[in-house]
């Protein structure tokens, strides 16, 4: 039997636990501000060691969803959701039915999509049962994101390299990715075919193995990551690489990946500035993915060309957060929350039309 408890969390709008054992579920919902317009995030599916570290993980990226989407300008709030399960063992129709009914409890108040663990094809499984569904491969829907993703991180990247050499070329510079999942993969390549030299990390050494044949790579330890010297870090795995364990190792001039939640904590953006590291705050530069889900449901459907030209601007934003920093000798990271804060204050962005789930 499905049960669902409300969990009281400051400052979050709503945060649910769903569980059915008979059916394999245990999952969190995390609502952080739909001030904006509902919540939308991706469904993490992920074996996590107990339910304290999983609800953590929530929040965190709950409240990433808002700032990332308040600067995207997207019409959309901050959610995120994630079952306790191993995706390569324990993925089944019933757990993901199961899904959709705590998913379809909240009514619209949040929107589920692909995440770490999920895919498109797991969208389509929990749109069977719930409307509140994207990121699906259909004639309406946006598919994989990761593309998008990937490419938002690439022009990120670029600006990087504009702030820090005045040119957006990457030719010749180091750049370290650890993750070749969806996102880290495609930014790989993409980076291949800009000159980059490349060194790269995965926990599957085979897949990394395999970069190393196509684009001829540097492949390091996982555990070396933090501390290998190179231009730019592009954490595009799990998150918290930057902590106070790894900060005093890094050997880099620049962090700009795909990863969420990549500071341990707030102080770390204060430190990176203080060893002079520049960084892209990752719910900026990660940004393409919730920016294509959004496209959805603009009012005339989803248009990829739209996605791509609108993610495109994540070279703009982060130029001018930079130059923002660099003026108020603040972190990037501090500069960039306060932007986030201030559009949610002042409605910026704000959906002026409602999503309608029935016909979308």
């Amino acid at each position: 039997m499905l049960t669902i408890k409300d969990i009281d969390v400051p400052g979050y709008e709503r945060v649910i636990e769903g569980k059915d054992p008979a059916r394999g579920l245990h999952c969190f919902i995390a609502i952080h501000n739909t001030r904006l317009g509902p919540s939308l995030g991706g469904t993490r599916m992920h074996p996590y060691a107990n339910k304290e570290a999983a609800l953590k993980d929530v929040l965190l990226l709950a409240k990433a969803m808002t700032y990332k989407s308040a600067m995207a300008e997207d019409g959309l709030g901050g959610g995120k959701s994630v079952i306790l399960a191993d995706p390569s063992k324990e993925k089944n129709p019933d757990l993901f039915y199961a899904f959709a009914e705590v998913v379809d409890y909240l009514k619209g108040a949040y929107i589920a999509a692909e995440d770490v663990g999920t895919s498109p094809k797991d969208m389509a499984m929990i749109h069977k049962k719930t409307p509140y569904v994207c990121a699906m491969m259909s004639a309406k829907s946006s598919g994989d994101p990761s593309r998008f993703t990937a490419w938002g991180v690439f022009k990120g990247i670029q600006a990087v390299a504009m702030k820090l050499w005045k040119s957006t070329s990457l030719r010749n510079k180091t750049i370290a990715i650890q993750g070749l999942g969806h996102v880290g993969a495609k930014l790989a390549d993409l980076l291949f075919w800009e000159g980059a030299n490349l060194i790269v990390c995965d926990v599957k050494t085979t897949i990394a193995e395999d970069f190393m044949l196509s684009c001829g790579t540097r492949v390091i330890n996982p555990e070396s990551f933090c501390s290998v010297e190179c231009d730019i870090l592009a954490p595009c795995a799990m998150g918290e690489v930057i902590n106070p364990q790894s900060l005093p190792l890094l050997r880099c001039k620049a962090i700009a990946g795909g990863a969420n939640n990549q500071l341990s904590d707030l102080s770390m953006g204060a430190q990176l500035k203080d060893k002079g590291i520049l960084y892209a705050p990752d719910y900026i530069i990660n940004a393409g993915g919730i920016i294509n889900a959004a496209a959805e449901f603009e009012v005339d459907g989803y248009d990829p060309i739209f996605s791509r030209d609108k993610v495109d601007h994540i070279y703009d934003i982060l130029l001018n957060l930079f130059e923002k920093a660099e003026k108020e000798n603040k972190p990037t990271s501090l500069a960039a929350d306060e932007i986030a804060e201030y559009n949610l204050y002042h409605g910026i962005g704000k959906r002026k039309q409602p999503i309608n789930f029935v016909t979308k």
